[in-house]
């Protein structure tokens, strides 16, 4: 708690000193809601950074029926909170980018492998554009893995992600990215992506006890760029006047994998109250994942469709499997959108055997975009062979 108040302060005061700044030393930027509580640029121009706030405010309500038993259950939490800062350096080609999550939510997790600290720091990156349509990343951020994982928590169409994501998800590491995009003609688009990670995800600072993580993905833009990089986006809130579509496949590779959902879940292989590894019998294995996604809009209608499969050397401790994601909605001009989601999640492996089919329906009410936004869904779980549950969350997202 006092490190919290600490880092809490800390921004507090940093925001403060910014704002004092005196306008002959800087050029102050008044934006628009939504996009940042402050934005700075040097009167050299030779520096830039932009302070961000958002906040989730998510409640829920679960009912089951066991044996006869019904049950229900509910909770009320901040499920997000946090700071982004994000700019240049030196030079408009090398840009950064800082967020940290400061919810009890954000902040869990944390064990022998981050020192047991909270898990503050999200991304801390630099982009460089080194040459041409080339980009160099460096530093801690989202792997470009699934496309529902990369797109932002705050930039959703439904309240929150799916099941595929909870259990294929490579989300971010620690690591190098080389990025790249070019033009087959004048509106088809080929972006690629590659990166070299850590291979354990985000926030490690014990050695390695597996190997490193191989990831890829090639997006082809046939029919042009999205409005406002809305191929990243959830909805269609810019009503694209004419369609656009996305089409996507990625693939990772970790060498010697110590985690149950690849550099996700439970390590295990056990260190040590020294950061050790011990020997417990259990070996690490080479874990390979396989994404495919598509994206496409057209004046108010979306779509969005995801398959991800994960294959082991080893499949004793690894959860394996495969699982389909579909999702569309419609954005009436009046701002409203109406959504629905379809998800199946097949588990098959020695770790774990589960058949799983997710329903969900939801609406949403954009008063600035994505970010003022209110949100609720309600979804039906029927796991085969176990209790089916239902569900329906109620969301505010405020970004400042």
């Amino acid at each position: 708690m006092i490190i919290k108040k600490r880092i809490l302060f800390t921004v507090v005061l940093f925001a403060i000193s910014f704002a004092n700044a005196q306008t002959e030393n800087n050029y102050i930027s008044k934006g628009k809601f939504g996009k940042g509580i402050f934005n700075f640029i040097g009167k050299d121009s030779t520096w830039s950074i932009k302070m961000a706030a958002r906040m989730q405010m998510l409640s829920t309500f679960n009912f089951e029926n066991e044996n006869g038993l019904r049950n229900m259950s509910s909770s009320a939490l901040l499920r997000r909170s946090r700071l982004k800062f994000n700019g240049f350096a030196y030079s408009p080609k090398l840009k950064y980018k800082l967020e940290l999550g400061l919810s009890n939510n954000d902040l869990s997790g944390g064990d022998i492998t981050s020192k047991n600290a909270n898990r503050l720091i999200l991304d801390a990156v630099v982009m460089w554009n080194f040459a041409g349509n080339f980009e160099l990343w460096y530093g801690q951020t989202k792997l470009p893995g699934n496309i529902e994982r990369v797109i932002s928590s705050g930039n959703l169409q439904l309240v929150d992600r799916s099941r595929l994501n909870k259990e294929f998800t490579i989300d971010r590491e620690f690591g190098l990215q080389l990025r790249h995009h070019f033009n087959l003609t004048n509106t088809f688009v080929v972006r690629e992506k590659l990166a070299i990670s850590q291979g354990e995800a985000r926030n490690i600072t014990v050695a390695n006890k597996g190997g490193h993580q191989y990831t890829g993905r090639l997006e082809l833009l046939p029919l042009g760029l999205f409005e406002s990089k809305g191929d990243y986006s959830g909805g269609d809130l810019k009503r694209e006047k004419s369609p656009k579509l996305m089409l996507s496949a990625g693939y990772s590779y970790i060498e010697d994998a110590v985690r149950k959902r690849g550099n996700q879940g439970d390590y295990f292989i056990d260190l040590d109250e020294d950061g050790k590894w011990l020997s417990t019998g259990a070996s690490a294995t080479d874990v390979k994942t396989t994404f495919i996604d598509a994206m496409y809009k057209y004046n108010g209608f979306s779509f969005m469709g995801e398959y991800a499969k994960r294959t082991a050397n080893d499949e004793t401790n690894v959860r394996v499997g495969d699982g389909l994601n579909l999702s569309a909605g419609y954005l009436f001009k009046s701002n409203w959108e109406i959504a629905g989601r379809f998800t199946n999640v097949s588990l098959d492996g020695v770790a774990k055997v589960e058949e799983r089919n997710e329903y969900t329906i939801g609406i949403s009410r954009y008063i600035v975009g994505h970010k003022l936004k209110i949100q609720a869904d309600a979804s039906y779980i029927d796991i085969i062979g176990k209790t089916n549950t239902a569900g329906v969350r109620f969301q505010v997202d405020i970004h400042l």
